[in-house]
């Protein structure tokens, strides 16, 4: 089975560079979106185009926005099942912001601009990170205006369609120190969707603070999952 990993708002394929390497260590078949963030649809087609050229069945991975990006995706045919990692499940007709406003503001919100078309801007201080993202490796976060795109208002509020998690298997790795998404919005986007819930007490930047915990979740979902059905 072919994985697919998918990034979040403003993020790239490296996004998923401490992950990579321990899935070459086991010898699993994956390919990184590197989606450019200006348009939940554009972002879709981006990982559909990959689900095609897999050509053999796929696990989709998403973190955080790109939760719902395969949510999306996740109704292509040769999609076997979905990976959270932090992640947006969105049911049919919402939209990432719709789930934000539901809940009180995450403290995210205290370290991003607008731009002047309505984009969203991280905030790359010294404060953000020892806030946001203080398990994050030095290295990593001196490398981040390489992994950091401004990320379109229209990621946010693009409606998703039918969920994929209504009718395919999924897994969530919730993150428990979380000032990205409130952790009281994983737990129940995880059991609407029916996901298998494990977690992890780190920040928002999973891939980067636990890649091995990432790793272990994706294990646990191709173990369970028949690519023949």
């Amino acid at each position: 089975m072919h994985i697919i990993l998918v990034h979040g708002a403003g993020g790239s394929s490296a996004s998923w560079s401490l992950v990579t390497p321990l899935l070459d260590e086991r010898g699993l078949s994956y390919s990184v979106a590197d989606n450019p963030s200006q348009s939940l649809t554009d972002d879709v087609a981006s990982v559909n185009a990959l689900i095609d050229a897999a050509g053999e069945p796929v696990l989709l991975v998403g973190h955080s926005y790109g939760g719902a990006v395969i949510t999306n995706a996740g109704r292509n045919e040769n999609v076997h099942g979905l990976v959270y990692v932090a992640a947006f499940a969105p049911a049919e007709g919402e939209s990432v912001q719709k789930i934000v406003n539901s809940y009180p503001e995450a403290l995210v919100s205290s370290f991003m601009t607008r731009g002047d078309d309505g984009e969203w801007i991280p905030d790359g201080r010294p404060e953000a990170r020892q806030a946001l993202a203080w398990d994050v490796p030095d290295e990593i976060w001196e490398a981040r205006d390489d992994d950091n795109r401004v990320s379109a208002n229209a990621i946010f509020t693009g409606e998703t369609g039918a969920p994929a998690w209504q009718t395919l298997p999924a897994w969530y790795l919730l993150a428990t120190n979380d000032k990205h998404i409130r952790i009281e919005a994983q737990r129940d986007m995880a059991e609407r969707a029916g996901a298998v819930v494990s977690e992890v007490d780190t920040s928002h930047a999973v891939p980067h603070a636990a890649p091995a915990r990432v790793v272990e979740i994706i294990e646990q979902a191709l173990g369970s999952i028949d690519p023949i059905a």
